[in-house]
Parts: structure tokens; sequence; C-alpha cells
């Protein structure tokens, strides 16, 4: 018999009060364990809304999300997030903030010591856990954000552009960092990036969400070795492929505008 999914997405939709169009048409599709899934598509395609769905803050109008083969009613249940903004209580230590979900669920403080050591080993931040958020640099904290999912050793990570607000240099870097921890702890990941060789280096499987109202018009399954290198030209490729069809996809929600607003003109 087969494993199931990590998670599994059937129909799920949202429109968002006091607005005229739904954020996020009828969506289906399945992660399996240990794969590497990536969002892309334009601004305001659904792609947050759907990972929403999928972390338990947002309730689908319809239609149904499943962690584990178990109904999503809430956060948690083997599931951990990483924002765009590392969102770290500045306050706390680094330990201590990656400590604080630990805490929460009543690990005992050996345990929890001993977690902590081996998240920020993982993401190389060892030599920082005395430290506090505003001493540390952009790509060092979203490092110890990542800590922080991490140190709850999720079977699904879910990744809301989390490089989106650093430099490129140290974007690149932690792309190649987040490939590296990934092939050793082999969570689910469902990753939201505007950044199309990024979710081509990255990822199992890539979906590409229509202009919005969003839906998946096309689906990119990249079966290439790992570690991977981006200025791999199958890669470039899929890069290209994927910015022409966005392109498409944007023009062709424009035109639709447009013939909307001439119709309203009459």
């Amino acid at each position: 018999m087969s494993e199931s999914p990590a998670l599994r997405v059937k129909s799920a939709c949202k429109t968002y009060e006091r607005s005229d169009a739904p954020a996020l048409l009828p969506t289906s599709f399945e992660v399996a364990r240990g794969e590497f899934v990536s969002l892309v598509g334009p601004s305001g395609c659904g792609k947050s809304t759907l990972l929403g769905m999928i972390a338990g803050l947002i309730a689908p109008d319809s239609g149904a999300v499943e962690a584990l083969g178990r109904p999503v009613t809430g956060p948690g249940d083997g599931r951990a997030i990483v924002f765009q903004d590392a969102a770290l209580f500045p306050w706390l230590t680094v330990s201590h903030n990656v400590e604080y979900g630990l805490r929460a669920h009543g690990v005992p403080k050996a345990e929890r010591r001993e977690r902590v050591r081996e998240a920020l080993a993982m993401v190389r931040l060892e030599d920082v856990g005395g430290k506090h958020p505003y001493e540390l640099s952009g790509g060092m904290r979203q490092r110890a954000s990542i800590a922080r999912a991490l140190v709850m050793q999720p079977e699904i990570l879910l990744m809301d552009e989390p490089f989106s607000a650093l430099d490129a240099q140290t974007r690149t870097i932690l792309s190649d960092e987040l490939q590296r921890i990934w092939l050793e702890t082999r969570p689910a990941v469902v990753f939201v990036t505007h950044n199309l060789i990024e979710a081509a280096f990255l990822s199992d499987t890539v979906h590409l969400l229509s202009s919005g109202p969003g839906r998946i018009v096309k689906t990119y399954d990249i079966d290439l070795p790992r570690p991977r290198d981006e200025a791999d030209p199958v890669l470039l490729d899929l890069r290209h492929d994927m910015l022409d069809r966005l392109r498409a996809e944007v023009d062709d929600a424009a035109g639709q505008r447009a013939q909307v607003a001439e119709v309203t003109a009459l």
C-alpha cells in the first residue's frame, strides 16, 4: 500500500468579504511526504491565501485541506511556518526565540536545550544563541526563524516568501542553505515565492497559478539530481518557460480587465 500524502488540498477556494472576485478558485493538489513544492504566480493570485489555508490560518469557503491524513482546522498538527518577516521576539535571545515553541508544548528543559543546540547548528548560528535579534543581520534573523520552525521537528514546513526581503547575495546563500537543510531533514515543504529560479532550484514540483482569481494553470515536475546549481542550464530553461507563461497570464488578465471596463462604460 502506498504511503498517504503529507498534504492534500481538495477543491479549496476562497472569496474575502467586500471583494468582487474570488481570491482563489477551486484548487486541488497533493504534496508527498518529503517532497519540496513551490507555488509561483503573479501578485494577487492567491499563493499566500492557499498557504494560509494549509497552515490553518484561513478557512476555505468550500473544499478541504488535509495534513498527515487529518482535516486542517487550525495551526499545528505537524506543521510549522516561516514568514517573510522573521518576527522574532526582540526581548528574547536567539536561543530563547528558538526554544519558545518547545516551552509552550511542555518539552522538558534538557530536551529543549539539546534540540535548540541542534537547530542552531543546522542553520549555522551556533555561535549567536546568546545575542538578541537586533544584533543580527537580516539573513541571520531569517536563519533564526527557520531554526525556530525546525526545532519543532515538523513533518510539513510552510514558507511564505521567506527570502524576499533580503538582498540578492544573501538570498542566494540562504537558498543553498535551505537546500542543504531540506536534504538533511526531509520534511514536506510548501514554498511560496516570486523568484522563479529559486523555485526551480529548490523544488521537486512547481505549481504556477494564474492571475487572480488564482488557479493552477501549469505544473512543472523537476527531476534533477541534488545538490543543484542555480546556473544549471536546465534550471535556466525552466525559469524562461515559467516566465513566458506568467507573462501570458498577466497579459490575458489585463485584456479581460479592459473588456470589463469597456462593457461597464457602455
